[in-house]
């Protein structure tokens, strides 16, 4: 089974990175539901937003390719890299993989879960 790591906003590196194992083809949205990972996904995963855009640092070639749907909405988020992708399109071969949640993810993560926000911004 592989292993997700999530790892938070550089400017978050104080909360640790959080692991799951998951089945083959689970994405890696799912996956961080799971685990509590703070991934945004306004649209529930329905490629409709680009709020789940995370930057994977190992495994990307284990994903499957960019289709041109998800480059579409990859054009609607902040900072995209070579390395970017959206969770919600990424379901997990056989390989371990490790994403950092994007600023931009994580502030949408927080707009979905007020109560959160407002322990993040008294911390």
């Amino acid at each position: 089974m592989p292993k997700v790591t999530f790892k938070n906003p550089l400017k978050l590196s104080v909360i640790a990175p959080l692991s799951i194992d998951v089945k083959p083809g689970t994405s890696i949205l799912d996956a961080a539901e799971e685990c509590g990972a703070r991934v945004g996904h306004a649209c529930g995963g329905n490629l409709a937003c680009s709020t789940c855009h995370v930057w994977v640092e190992q495994g990307l070639d284990s994903l499957p390719e960019v289709q041109d749907k998800e480059n579409d909405i990859m054009d609607k988020a902040f900072d995209v890299r070579a390395e970017s992708r959206l969770a919600c399109q990424c379901p997990l071969g056989d390989a371990d993989v490790v994403v950092e949640i994007t600023e931009e993810s994580h502030r949408a993560w927080l707009d979905e879960n007020p109560d959160e926000r407002k322990k993040h911004a008294a911390g």
